[in-house]
C-alpha cells in the first residue's frame, strides 16, 4: 500500500529531529480529535515554521517549493481546475507547458487529487510545493469574482459614519481589508469610485431603498449590482459625495447637479454628479468621463467603412449643418469631439455651447449653458455669432429657437455641429418640422445626418464559436448567411462573467442629396425618405450592426436589444 502524506511526513519530521516524538504525538492526538491537516497543526502551534516544513518536504520528496506569493498565477490556466476541487485537495494550477500542468500542492502525495486532475484536465501533471496559506490565499485572489471586492472588505466591518470628511484621493485597499474592523465612510466612497474605475464604468448608481442603499456601475451600457450598504451609511456618503462637488449638504428637497476631480493612477478623472430626491433620500448618479481613456478621432469609434466615409466629406464642407440623433448615452458627444477633433487646426475658430461640457478640449472655446441665470442654446448661440467663429457645435437643439439661430447659421458661412433625440437619420427631419423651421431653411443647410448606437463587443478572453439555424437568421434579415457558425463570449473573469467587454459604434448616414432636398421642400413623411435612401445605399442601424454580427465583434442578442429591424 503507498505511503500516505501523513505517515510520510511523520517519519520525515521524526528522522529530521525538528520536532520531537512528544509533540508530533499530541499533533496527531489534535488531528484525531479536531481533524485539519497535520502539517497546518504542526505550524499553528508553532512546533515548526512554513518555510521549514517546505524546506523539508522538499529535500526528501525531490520536488522543487515555490513561492506564490511572488508567482504571477495566469488565471486562465488556474480556472482550468474547478474551484470545488481546488479549495478540496489545497492545490492550484500556475502554469502549462505542452501536455503537462504545473500543479502547486501542499501535499503531493495525494494519489486521489492526482488522479483527479489527470481525469478533469486530460493532462499530466507535475507537482510543486507551496504552503497551505499561499495555496489557500491564492486560490482566494483568482476564483473569487471581482464584483465582491468591496463585499468582502466590509463583510463583518463596524462602518464609521463619523463626519470624519478630510480629502482624500488615494486610498490603500489592502490595508483597509487587512484591519477591517473600523472601515470610516471616506474610505468607502473612495473604495467605491476605485472599483468603478478598474471596473471601467460610466457611471455609479447610489439608490436608497427603504432600508438599504443599494450601489450599481454601469459597465458597457448595462447596469450591475455591485454592494448593499447599510442604511445608516446613506447620509453621511451622501454628504461626503456633496462636500466633493461643493453642493448644500443641508438640501434634501431640491435636485442638485455639481461635479468633482479625483487623481487616480496618475491620471485626472473628472466625475459629473446628479443628485435626485426621492422616496427614501437622494438618489445620485456619479457620471465617469475619463478623458484618458477617450479615443478621439473617427477610425477609433469602430464604425464600418461605407458610413464613415459620409461623414469625412461631410466635414471638408466649409459651411451647413451636421447633425447626430440618438438616445442619451449612445456615444453622440464622443463622435461629435472627435469631428470637431478633425477639424481642430489653427486656421479655425472653434467653439462649442453645452450642457455640460464633458470633455475639455484644446484649442477650442467650450461655453457651459446656465439657463437659470438666461444663458441658453440660443441666447448663447447668439452672442457666439458676433465672435466670427468658423465651426459652432450645439450640444443640443432642444427647441425651435435653437433649431432656428442654428440652421440660419449654417446659411451664414459656419459649419454647425449638433444632435438631436430621434430614433433614426430620416426622422431628424420630420422633427426640424414639427419644430417650426421652414422646410426650404433645412433643406439649403442640411449636409448630413447620422444615427448612432452603441452594440457591446464580445470578450476575446472567452470568445466561443456557436451555431445558428438559418431559419433564425433568415427571420432576422440574413436571407443568405455566408456561414452559420458565429460567436459568442462564454463569460470571464475579464468581463465579470458578461461574455462582453468593451463597445463599438453603429451607424446610419443620410447623405442629403438634390433628391432629398426635393424631398424635403414636399415635406415627404420619415418612411418615404428612409425607402429613397435604402435604395440609394444608406445602410440603417440594423444592417449595420448585423455585419458586426457577420464578422463575428458582437452577438445576435446585442444586435436585436440595440436596435430594431425594419
Amino acid at each position: 500500500m503507498a505511503e500516505t502524506f501523513r505517515e510520510r511526513l511523520t517519519s520525515l519530521l521524526l528522522k529530521s529531529d525538528l520536532v520531537d516524538k512528544k509533540k508530533l504525538e499530541h499533533a496527531l492526538a489534535i488531528q484525531k480529535k479536531e481533524g485539519g491537516a497535520l502539517s497546518q497543526i504542526l505550524v499553528r502551534e508553532g512546533w515548526i515554521s512554513e518555510k521549514e516544513l517546505l524546506a523539508l518536504l522538499s529535500q526528501e520528496l525531490d520536488i522543487p517549493p515555490i513561492d506564490l506569493s511572488r508567482f504571477k498565477i495566469d488565471p486562465e490556466i488556474a480556472k482550468m481546475v474547478p474551484e470545488r476541487i481546488a479549495r478540496q485537495y489545497h492545490l492550484i494550477p500556475i502554469s502549462r507547458i505542452g501536455n503537462t500542468l504545473v500543479i502547486s500542492m501542499a501535499d503531493p502525495l495525494n494519489i486521489f487529487a492526482m488522479d483527479d486532475l489527470r481525469m478533469l484536465t486530460h493532462y499530466q501533471i507535475d507537482p510543486v510545493l507551496s504552503t497551505d496559506k499561499d495555496i489557500l490565499a491564492a486560490i482566494d485572489r483568482i476564483y473569487t469574482p471581482q464584483d465582491l471586492k468591496i463585499s468582502r472588505i466590509l463583510e463583518g466591518a463596524e462602518i464609521d459614519v463619523s463626519t470624519d470628511l478630510t480629502d482624500q484621493e488615494e486610498v490603500d485597499l489592502e490595508a483597509i481589508a487587512k484591519s477591517p474592523e473600523k472601515v470610516p465612510i471616506v474610505e468607502i466612497v473612495n473604495l467605491i469610485l476605485i472599483e468603478a474605475l478598474d471596473k471601467r464604468a460610466s457611471d455609479i448608481h447610489l439608490e436608497p431603498g427603504e432600508d438599504r442603499l443599494r450601489i450599481r456601475y454601469r459597465i458597457d451600457g448595462n447596469l450591475l449590482d455591485a454592494v448593499s450598504l447599510p442604511k445608516e451609511s446613506q447620509q453621511a456618503i451622501a454628504s461626503r459625495l456633496k462636500i466633493m462637488c461643493g453642493l448644500d449638504i443641508t438640501e434634501s428637497r431640491l435636485p442638485q447637479d455639481g461635479r468633482f476631480r479625483i487623481r487616480f493612477r496618475g491620471k485626472e478623472i473628472d466625475f459629473r454628479v446628479s443628485v435626485l430626491p426621492i422616496m427614501y433620500g437622494g438618489k445620485m448618479v456619479l457620471r465617469i468621463l475619463d478623458k484618458s481613456a477617450l479615443q478621439f478621432g473617427l477610425e477609433h469609434l469602430g464604425f464600418n467603412a461605407a458610413p464613415l466615409v459620409k461623414f469625412k466629406e461631410a466635414v471638408k464642407k466649409p459651411f451647413g449643418m451636421i447633425l447626430l440623433t440618438g438616445p442619451t448615452g449612445c456615444g453622440k458627444s464622443t463622435t461629435l469631439y472627435s469631428l470637431l477633433q478633425t477639424l481642430n487646426v489653427p486656421e479655425r475658430n472653434l467653439t462649442t455651447i453645452e450642457d455640460p461640457i464633458e470633455y475639455q478640449v484644446e484649442g477650442v472655446t467650450q461655453i457651459q449653458v446656465h439657463p437659470d441665470i438666461g444663458l441658453t442654446f440660443a441666447g448663447g448661440l447668439r452672442s457666439v455669432l458676433r465672435q466670427t467663429p468658423d465651426v459652432i457645435m450645439v450640444g443640443e437643439i432642444r427647441d425651435f429657437e435653437t433649431a432656428d439661430i442654428a440652421v440660419k447659421s449654417s446659411l451664414t458661412g459656419h459649419l454647425i455641429l449638433s444632435t438631436l433625440h430621434t430614433n433614426d437619420a430620416p426622422s431628424a427631419i420630420t422633427r426640424l418640422v414639427d419644430m417650426g423651421v421652414e422646410p426650404y431653411l433645412i433643406a439649403s443647410s442640411l449636409i448630413v445626418v447620422g444615427a448612432q448606437r452603441l452594440c457591446r463587443v464580445i470578450c476575446t478572453n472567452c470568445k466561443e464559436k456557436v451555431t445558428l439555424e438559418k431559419s433564425l437568421l433568415g427571420s432576422i434579415g440574413l436571407k443568405e448567411p455566408k456561414q452559420n457558425t458565429f460567436y459568442q463570449g462564454k463569460g470571464c473573469r475579464k468581463c465579470a462573467k458578461t461574455g462582453y467587454f468593451g463597445r463599438m459604434g453603429i451607424l446610419e448616414v443620410l447623405e442629403v442629396d438634390d433628391k432629398v432636398r426635393e424631398m424635403i421642400l414636399n415635406r415627404a413623411s420619415t418612411a418615404e425618405l428612409t425607402d429613397y435612401a435604402r435604395k440609394h445605399g444608406m445602410i440603417t442601424l440594423h444592417e449595420d450592426a448585423l455585419k458586426k454580427f457577420e464578422m463575428g465583434f458582437t452577438t445576435l442578442e446585442e444586435v436585436m436589444r440595440v436596435t430594431v429591424q425594419e
